[in-house]
């Protein structure tokens, strides 16, 4: 049996059987540094499939950075098959600012496919595009709700595309929900070119949610185990089928002030439920917001402060109740089950 080729990525070249951390020039700041995207690869002994993960497209979703960190420190990819490439921050410049955007006020996902001589969004997203997506089978992207609002655990796909749908259920959320593509979004563009992606959503931008990161790890793992490049030892079985949503719709807050939830992420609620309440800071009158159709909350907002029109909860419609429940009970169950933070992880 001949010997595998080397991955190649940039200039570098990572050999069967190793990994590496690679730096990939990008830019370069105003005060002369350079500004540079890290990537690491895991390149298997065996031949298999290469996919990708990446988190912090957007700087402020922090949560796909710690899924990144977790996932590089499982055992299951010390014999692993094929090609693991993972990049924690794909968008720096924004996550060291603690910024969704990059410094120009661009948003990376609607920059795909990117130029080499256009925007600094452009020019990341072109390199992002042909040293990482277009060199992998599959793409798994990280994502969070923006800042001062959370999701459920959740994978988004595009309709009509079996392959994701059939993914999605593999990777395990308590929600599927179908996404159409948007232009110049990462998903999007990967689709054009034939790389099928994954997205996953979860959490809040700027925090950590341990529920939302450890979702994330065990879902990427079925993945890889599904996908043949890692064994079943230690990765987390899914049991439960998803609740796939096909139409949901944001309920917008009946006035200013102060609102005071009474439901949160994951929870089912009937039509005619009361979810929340508004009142002025003086407290002369509450006004209720009202479920318009039973549901699944997979979003909602988390600043108590709102003006009238602000978006305050994510419902979702789903067809079947019992398996809904059933599925937040196994996510529950398994977070139950999975160790908490090392002490010198929280420190």
């Amino acid at each position: 049996m001949s010997k595998r080729p080397p991955f190649e990525i940039g200039t570098h070249e990572i050999a069967p059987g190793t990994r590496a951390t690679v730096a990939l020039p990008i830019s370069v700041f105003a005060n002369h540094t350079p500004a540079e995207l890290a990537i690491h690869v895991i390149h298997g002994k065996r031949p298999g499939p290469a996919i990708f993960v990446s988190g912090g497209i957007h700087g402020d979703e922090v949560i796909g950075v710690e899924i990144c960190r977790r996932l590089l420190r499982a055992p299951n990819l010390d014999t692993l098959r094929g090609t693991l490439v993972v990049v924690p921050v794909v968008n720096g410049f924004g996550f060291l600012n603690h910024s969704r955007y990059l410094p120009d006020r661009r948003d990376l996902n609607r920059s795909f496919p990117g130029s080499s001589g256009g925007s600094l969004a452009a020019r990341l997203a072109k390199l992002f595009l042909n040293e990482v997506v277009l060199r992998c089978d599959l793409g798994i992207d990280l994502h969070s709700a923006a800042i001062h609002r959370t999701n459920l655990p959740q994978i988004r796909i595009s309709p009509g595309n079996r392959r994701t749908r059939a993914l999605a259920q593999v990777f395990g959320t308590p929600v599927v929900m179908t996404s159409a593509l948007r232009d110049g979004s990462l998903r999007g563009e990967a689709k054009e070119r034939g790389v099928d992606v994954l997205l996953y959503e979860a959490g809040e931008g700027l925090r950590f949610d341990e529920t939302s990161v450890r979702a994330g790890v065990a879902g990427i793992l079925r993945v890889l185990q599904h996908e043949g490049m890692v064994a079943a030892r230690g990765v987390p079985k899914s049991v439960s089928k998803p609740v796939f949503v096909a139409d949901s719709s944001w309920l917008r807050a009946p006035a200013g002030g102060l609102v005071r939830m009474f439901h949160s992420e994951g929870d089912l609620v009937a039509e005619g439920e009361v979810l929340a309440a508004v009142a002025d800071p003086f407290g002369a009158e509450d006004v209720e917001l009202v479920a318009p159709k039973a549901g699944i909350i997979v979003g909602r907002a988390v600043l108590p402060i709102v003006n009238e029109g602000d978006a305050l909860f994510h419902l979702g419609e789903i067809t079947s109740e019992e398996q809904a429940e059933a599925a937040l009970d196994e996510l529950a169950e398994q977070m139950a089950a999975s160790p908490l933070f090392d002490e010198d992880e929280i420190l």
